[in-house]
């Protein structure tokens, strides 16, 4: 039996009473739901079935029953699921529950899965011309599944019960939905796991916490000459504030860290008016490098190819850093680990949390 699939040897099996109106415990629940859409997946591909199945308990055990589960259209893997909250079903006395928060149904994604299946498929989504790198993944039918399915919820149950949760791929995934729905006016409580930047990771690979800072500040300078087409929809998406769920050494997502300080630099230096312009047109992520001497910057690339907002221009953001080193493992094999899943319902973490509301012209 894989460790990484078995709840009782992996899962959050301390949270004995949950508490819907505590942030930690919404973490931890969130981020299991999600690891059962992977064991959905794992279960399928592996024929694991009746007792042999591992993915029940991901969800039983904080009394959710799986109503839906989302199929890619391509490879016929299960990416996503929709759980409804079940409080009196099977083991609805393994874990007393009380509290007012507590979400009705939860649409969950999964990442990305190494699988001989799945890599395939799943990697063009993250690196191909239609995916996340030339953020294109708007474009493609998991994300246009998906924003059906929570759709059909929030026209039939309302949004205020309704959680939104992805892991990576699948939390882009999930950032795209959120998107959607408060361009509609309608703001889904979403919880996202290291959810992509596209960009080098500026954070990690220049030393000096001066020329770091200047660069993104340099690079918001830049943006106030892009184009304003999109005014409308920032100043529509400052109302929907995720959770942004990080770790300081996952090169996929840290760069989060370093937005949102650009834009606490920037009221620092009392340019706020220009870092809302800066905000509300972001079209591109331009990213630069200096070559030794810092007075010469130097154009690297521009990963998105288009016109397209990017992924992560989210206005407004709870942003939960993981400060735990993974096992003070470095390298590779560090980076793996804090990208997992499965940091975010452990009973140890270091989280640092701050609230990033968009600044008002």
């Amino acid at each position: 039996m894989p460790k990484k699939d078995s709840f009782e040897v992996s899962g959050p099996t301390h949270l004995t009473s949950i508490n819907w109106n505590c942030p930690n415990y919404q973490r931890s629940v969130a981020a299991s739901l999600v690891q059962g859409v992977y064991v959905l997946e794992r279960d399928r591909q592996k024929d694991r079935k009746g007792s042999e199945a591992l993915a029940l308990s991901w969800y039983q055990y904080f009394h959710f029953k799986l109503i839906e589960t989302l199929l890619d259209d391509k490879d016929s893997s299960i990416f996503g699921a929709v759980y409804e909250y079940s409080p009196m079903g099977p083991l609805s006395d393994l874990a007393p529950h009380y509290g007012s928060d507590a979400p009705s149904f939860i649409l969950a994604f999964r990442g990305t899965l190494l699988t001989k299946k799945n890599i395939i498929r799943d990697i063009k989504l993250d690196l191909g011309i239609a995916g996340i790198v030339k953020n294109r993944l708007g474009d493609d039918n998991r994300v246009k599944y998906g924003l059906e399915v929570l759709d059909k919820l929030v026209n039939t149950y309302g949004h205020q019960k309704i959680w939104l949760t992805g892991h990576s791929l699948g939390a882009a995934i999930a950032i795209i939905l959120g998107k959607n729905m408060a361009m509609s006016n309608v703001f889904v409580k979403s919880f996202l796991f290291n959810p992509p930047y596209v960009s080098i990771p500026i954070g990690k690979t220049i030393g000096s916490t001066k020329l770091k800072n200047g660069i993104r500040v340099f690079n918001g300078f830049l943006k106030q000459e892009e184009s304003t087409s999109s005014n409308d929809c920032f100043d529509m998406l400052e109302s929907w504030v995720p959770q942004l769920f990080v770790n300081h050494d996952d090169d996929i997502c840290c760069e989060y860290i370093g937005y949102y300080e650009r834009r606490e630099k920037m009221k620092a230096i009392g340019a706020s008016h220009v870092e809302a312009i800066i905000a509300k047109n972001a079209v591109r992520d331009l990213v630069w490098n200096f070559s030794g001497n810092e007075s010469e910057p130097l154009l690297v690339w521009n990963f998105s190819g288009n016109e397209s907002e990017p992924l992560h221009s989210i206005p407004s953001a709870v942003l939960n850093v993981n400060k735990k080193r993974a096992k003070l493992i470095g390298g590779l094999i560090g980076g793996l680990l804090a990208h997992r899943i499965c940091q975010w319902w452990q009973k140890d973490l270091d989280v640092h949390s701050r609230d990033y509301r968009s600044i008002k012209e």
